[in-house]
């Protein structure tokens, strides 16, 4: 084989593999950018899925303390979906009755007993957000009332006037709520 043909055979073959270079390097971009964009949307996901479980106060609401939960408020209504482990339905908060341990409620609002407990009168929802180190906002503490009214309806509080809570004064003595410092147990209300 002549010299010249050589080099020309070497030159034709370079330029192909110089194409199949630039080919693969356009491959590798689409993929890296099909690769971004699903990274982007696992991201998101992810972060989605962390936000809803902190709402929910748990990674799965049927273990654990939210399956504790589910069990002391009863048997779900028909139309939720706790069977399949979905948190639909399920009672974060469920109506106190003797011998219900505060293990059964989520941590926010076992603080809130804890600060009320502490406090061994009466409190108003700003001064219990102040004590529990929460925001005072007011906007915060509309949001901080409606989890004390409701702890009141499941009967966790009393309310001892018009926005003044307290813990309910019980006539026998309970796991859930030990004696306080000053020693007062209190009755039923």
């Amino acid at each position: 084989m002549p010299m010249g043909s050589l080099i020309e055979e070497l030159q034709r073959r370079e330029a192909a593999a110089r194409q199949e270079v630039d080919e693969l390097r356009g491959e590798i971009a689409q993929l890296n950018d099909g690769l971004a964009r699903a990274e982007e949307r696992l991201s998101r996901l992810e972060i989605t899925r962390e936000t809803v479980a902190e709402i929910l106060g748990a990674e799965r609401p049927m273990a654990g303390r939210g399956a504790e939960a589910a069990a002391a408020a009863g048997p779900a209504p028909a139309d939720s979906r706790v069977a399949d482990g979905s948190p639909v339905g399920v009672v974060t908060v469920p109506p106190w009755r003797p011998g219900l341990a505060e293990s059964v409620l989520p941590s926010s609002y076992r603080d809130l007993l804890e600060v009320l407990a502490d406090a061994g009168r009466p409190l108003r929802a700003g001064s219990i957000a102040a004590a529990a180190g929460l925001s005072t906002e007011k906007s915060k503490i509309e949001g901080l009332r409606s989890k004390l009214k409701r702890l009141a309806e499941r009967g966790w509080l009393a309310e001892d006037g018009p926005g003044l809570f307290m813990l309910p004064r019980r006539d026998a003595q309970d796991a859930s709520h030990p004696p306080s410092e000053g020693g007062q147990t209190g009755s039923s209300s």
